[in-house]
């Protein structure tokens, strides 16, 4: 199958759909690959590498996906870059289906199969094409280096000739993929962490990382919606929600907000009310801003001051760590082409439990039930 990876023209993405590794196992497999010059640069990754791998590299996005069969990207294409798309081809990205109406549209008249890398299933099989968890990883340790370095103290205990440094304490609200691995990279930089899930399955988990895991009513099986996510709580249960996290966010020094729900806008989790409590000089990220975020004045892209706390509400955070979040989607990308093209061509089997949910667009036209 030939394959295209164009550079990727979104503001501040500087990842790229597959690195020189996956080229190279791609081209033992049989198909064939072309990326863009420059298309690596932004996270590491030379022209000379993609040569080297077997890829064949070209001058212009045109050239690049000319009679190309499957188009490789991060981010979803533009309208001028879905005119570039060789009618009936396929185009694999995360195309954020939940916000895309024009682009599928686009995307159905040119009769382009597209298939969405959030919508990989949470099975095992499919495990090693989850773009969502790989990408989470990736932010949630980024949100606490930001927080760290936002933050006007240590977050260690430090023994010094001038008397102790006192650690901070970090409270994480949400215990997915990007919470875990903010628990894990706090407790790695020496503070001291407490985190809070609806979801009383994830308790087991925090606790295994050393931090605490603050026990409310609210905390309930009900919570737990279908691939290991969170699902909306009803207003009683929002209630509990709010007033354990009310009852324990005056003593943290850092927040970081994870709490997202596939399709919705984000749960809100700290209000203002809340933040005027916190202590000034206190640090809230808040992974969740592109969704409207958990925090109540949040603003996404920007940063808020209010009552001497610092709310940050980060984008994209995964471009900003571009080499290994690259690494990381690219061997989704990567396991989900030889899923998908078995035999070296591309087959859409629509019943395929795997292929079936991915698939936005197809035979012209959007596929309903997403």
């Amino acid at each position: 199958m030939r394959l295209a990876v164009p550079k990727e023209t979104a503001p501040g993405e500087r990842r790229v759909a597959l690195v020189p590794d996956g080229v190279a196992r791609l081209i033992k497999a049989g198909h064939s690959v072309r990326v863009e010059s420059d298309a690596g640069l932004a996270a590491g990754f030379t022209d000379a590498a993609y040569a080297n791998a077997g890829a064949t590299v070209t001058h212009g996005a045109d050239r690049t996906v000319a009679d190309a069969e499957m188009t490789l990207r991060v981010q979803r294409p533009g309208p001028g870059e879905i005119a570039l798309l060789p009618e009936g081809s396929a185009l694999v990205a995360l195309l954020a289906p939940a916000t895309a109406d024009e682009v599928l549209r686009l995307l159905g008249a040119r009769r382009v199969t597209a298939f969405a890398m959030e919508l990989v299933p949470r099975t095992t099989k499919a495990q090693s094409m989850d773009a969502l968890s790989s990408q989470a990883t990736v932010a949630g340790y980024r949100a606490v280096l930001l927080g760290a370095s936002t933050l006007g103290r240590f977050l260690p205990m430090l023994t010094t000739a001038a008397g102790t440094v006192t650690p901070a304490r970090v409270f994480v609200l949400g215990a997915g993929v990007a919470g875990l691995q903010a628990i894990a990279t706090a407790r790695r930089l020496g503070g001291v962490v407490s985190a809070f899930d609806v979801r009383p399955v994830v308790r087991e988990q925090v606790q295994s990382l050393g931090a605490t895991f603050v026990e409310a009513e609210a905390v309930t099986t009900e919570a737990e919606g279908s691939g290991g996510y969170a699902r909306e709580l009803g207003d009683e249960q929002q209630r509990r929600v709010l007033a354990a996290v009310a009852g324990h966010i005056p003593d943290v020094d850092l927040v970081i907000t994870t709490a997202q729900i596939p399709g919705r806008p984000a749960p809100r989790l700290v209000t203002a009310e809340m933040i005027a409590t916190m202590r000034p000089g206190s640090v809230i990220v808040d992974l969740a801003a592109e969704s409207g975020g958990n925090c109540e004045l949040t603003r996404a892209g920007e940063v808020v001051e209010s009552h001497g706390v610092t709310i940050l509400g980060p984008v994209n955070l995964p471009a900003t760590l571009p080499y290994h979040a690259s690494q990381m989607y690219s061997r989704n990308v990567q396991t989900f082409v030889e899923h998908v093209a078995k035999g070296g061509a591309l087959a859409v089997d629509l019943d395929d439990p795997i292929t079936g949910p991915m698939c936005v667009t197809h035979a012209g036209t959007a596929r309903t039930g997403r």
